[in-house]
């Protein structure tokens, strides 16, 4: 017979329960998917990483449960808010099924690259999954889906029927969780071709930035194209030559990338060559410039007649903001003064800590200081399969503006 003690033992956890302060709880009930660190007002014990963690109101009546991580800023990940819910096979079957059916027209026989999951937006805390051809490529940002990983994984092979499915894990995941990234089951190759809008890419699955490749602009490329006729055409912060294959798809007289990583410039010239069947791509002179795009364009006396100012994230913190603003004044004032007469400048910014109001002033004022006639042609947010439904959630921002 055992004794108290190794009863006790044996016994599982109590369920982790949290308690709010009352803001973090209206935020929660208001469908806010984050509870930070200092939100949490008691809770009944120390919770592990990647467990599922309760939270009742100050009436001690459920209000939402979510994947809890104590080393990570964002304490909670919701899952679900509201009534009490059973989370199993079925619950991430229909949600899988629900991200999919909203991107319906984002697949074509022309486009067989773009995100299926787009996180908390899709329902999927801390997941995103984006398609490359038959590769489907996961990335996880928080502990809770390892504890449930073979039952999502059979998810999402349900849903969306992939060839090859990679698993990938944020920096800080893969270091705590001790586990391995890569191929799960059949192995396909580590770069990958797909199509995008009929314009081939390729995307290193297992290593590159990201899942492999920035799907998040494919709109703001295609608009692009529609500009780039007997334009001759800067992409400044390149990467691998996406903007550029549009302008040149759309007769471009000529296009430059700039960028400071030799490996990214490589990459667009192996997209160019991808493309070389396609005629109107083949005849538009492509060159390659690696330099730091500010050094290069504060000594460069050259003229364009369209400038793609893309960069990285210049804020990968709130404290960042300043900083990244200052950077993005320089870049687009020296970009307006290499612009000749009648041509454009696409500014765009993928900070989320630089809000989309900041940014277009920004840029806005630029345009103003530099003493030329100016006016907006677009401005663009999110694409439909990066869909943003919390404001952390919406870093992308472009304006469109064209000079006398």
């Amino acid at each position: 017979m055992l004794d108290g003690a190794s009863m006790s033992e044996s016994r599982p956890p109590a369920r982790l329960r949290l308690q709010l302060f009352p803001r973090a709880e209206t935020a929660v009930r208001k469908g806010h998917p984050w509870v930070f660190g200092d939100s949490i007002k008691s809770q009944n014990r120390e919770g592990e990483a990647g467990e599922m963690a309760v939270m009742y109101d100050r009436k001690d009546r459920f209000m939402a449960l979510g994947f809890y991580d104590p080393d990570s800023p964002i304490c909670v990940r919701i899952v679900h808010c509201g009534k009490p819910a059973t989370i199993d096979r079925t619950w991430w079957l229909a949600r899988a099924q629900g991200a999919k059916g909203r991107r319906e027209s984002v697949f074509s026989a022309t486009t067989n690259g773009a995100r299926c999951i787009n996180g908390e937006s899709d329902g999927f805390p801390g997941l995103v999954a984006d398609r490359y051809a038959g590769t489907l490529v996961v990335k996880i940002y928080t502990a809770g889906w390892l504890r449930i990983w073979d039952e999502v994984e059979s998810v999402l092979r349900e849903v969306f029927e992939p060839e090859f499915l990679v698993l990938r894990m944020s920096r800080n995941l893969l270091e705590a969780s001790g586990e391995t990234e890569g191929f799960r089951g059949a192995a396909g190759t580590q770069v990958v071709v797909f199509e995008e809008n009929g314009i081939r890419f390729e995307s290193a699955v297992l290593h590159g930035q990201k899942t492999g490749f920035f799907l998040d602009q494919r709109d703001n490329r295609a608009r692009v194209e529609e500009l780039a006729k007997d334009r001759e055409v800067l992409n400044v912060f390149s990467f691998s030559g996406g903007f550029s294959l549009y302008a040149a798809r759309g007769g471009a007289k000529s296009v430059t990338d700039l960028d400071i990583s030799a490996h990214a410039l490589e990459s667009a010239v192996r997209n160019f060559q991808l493309n070389a069947g396609d005629p109107r791509i083949a005849k538009v002179p492509h060159e390659c410039v690696q330099a730091d795009a500010f050094k290069w364009m504060d000594e460069t006396h050259r003229k364009f007649d369209l400038i793609i100012v893309d960069p990285p994230s210049l804020a990968k913190r709130a404290r960042d903001q300043d900083g990244a603003m200052a950077a993005y004044r320089h870049l687009n004032a020296r970009a307006i003064s290499m612009l000749r007469p009648g041509g454009m400048l696409v500014a765009a910014s993928c900070s989320a800590h630089v809000p989309v109001a900041d940014f277009l002033s920004m840029v806005r004022e630029q345009a103003e200081r530099s003493g030329r006639k100016w006016r907006e042609i677009w401005m663009s947010g999110h694409a439909d399969d990066h869909q943003a439904t919390f404001p952390e959630a919406e870093y992308l921002k472009a304006l469109c503006l064209s000079f006398d």
